[in-house]
């Protein structure tokens, strides 16, 4: 399910962000003395996301109510939506209450664009009052590795830890702001967003569609999968110049496919 909110009809918004609450339903992710962390991070996630309309940012979300979606099935709601940036939110725990504490940015692979944001973000959070725990590689995290687009996956303090959690509670406005901050710092809503890409078939069946997208990933494209209503759209490349992507549509015609040169 894909949950939009904020945008009005006709209304065209430079930046869009996917708003991830991890956990969710059964699975409460985390607990120390009663509290769930799926709690901490559905109450973060809609407060960020209302903020960032407010700033003028486009925002959807895998989740607004307590239900659960695994996380290859977030990342499909993600791949769906169109969305330039994913951003899930989560709680860290450790084996033992009051050991570690701080916040802490994962990302797929660092000296990325994921990566610069998420070390904005973090790096907000540190100047709000967390311990810094860096910006840090998790390539085997399904939401950063299945998702199409730059993908952070937030750590806000230790669920376990009481000092963290007082921040969380005491100052949660503040912490709010901070993520904002750090979200309007790395993606300035005056830097142009505009990014082409090729596409390669239209599908009535998503397992079609999926089918054609691995296809042009085994012969060594990068591809994704849009929705557009009725039909799936597989899309190769996601490049910066019209020039770049003309380029590609030159070589998958050569590769005999019937391509169409796109925004996205």
């Amino acid at each position: 399910m894909l949950v939009p909110k904020g945008a009005q009809e006709g209304e065209t918004m430079a930046i869009t962000i996917i708003l991830d609450a991890g956990h969710g339903g059964y699975d409460n992710g985390a607990s120390y003395n009663g509290r769930k962390e799926k709690d901490d991070n559905l109450r973060v996630t809609l407060a960020v996301g209302e903020k960032l309309e407010e700033a003028g940012y486009n925002v959807l979300y895998t989740r607004t109510t307590d239900r659960y979606d695994s996380p290859f099935e977030k990342s499909q709601i993600a791949n769906r939506s169109g969305a330039d940036y994913f951003i899930s939110f989560h709680r860290n725990s450790s084996a033992n209450p009051n050991t570690y504490n701080g916040t802490q940015a994962l990302v797929y692979e660092l000296g990325t664009e994921a990566a610069r944001l998420g070390a904005s973000i973090n790096q907000e959070l540190v100047d709000f009052g967390f311990k810094d725990l860096d910006v840090v590689e998790r390539p085997g995290l399904v939401v950063l590795r299945r998702t199409q687009m730059p993908a952070v996956l937030m750590e806000l303090g230790f669920i376990n830890n009481d000092e963290d959690n007082r921040l969380f509670d005491e100052k949660f406005d503040q912490m709010v702001d901070a993520i904002v901050t750090g979200v309007e710092k790395a993606l300035p809503l005056e830097k142009p967003a505009q990014k082409y890409g090729v596409q390669v078939g239209l599908y009535r069946y998503e397992s079609n569609a999926e089918y054609m997208r691995e296809q042009l990933e085994d012969q060594g494209y990068f591809a994704s999968i849009r929705w557009e209503d009725p039909y799936y759209a597989v899309i190769a490349g996601r490049e910066e110049s019209l020039e770049d992507a003309m380029e590609l549509q030159a070589r998958l015609r050569q590769d005999g496919y019937d391509t169409l040169v796109v925004s996205m």
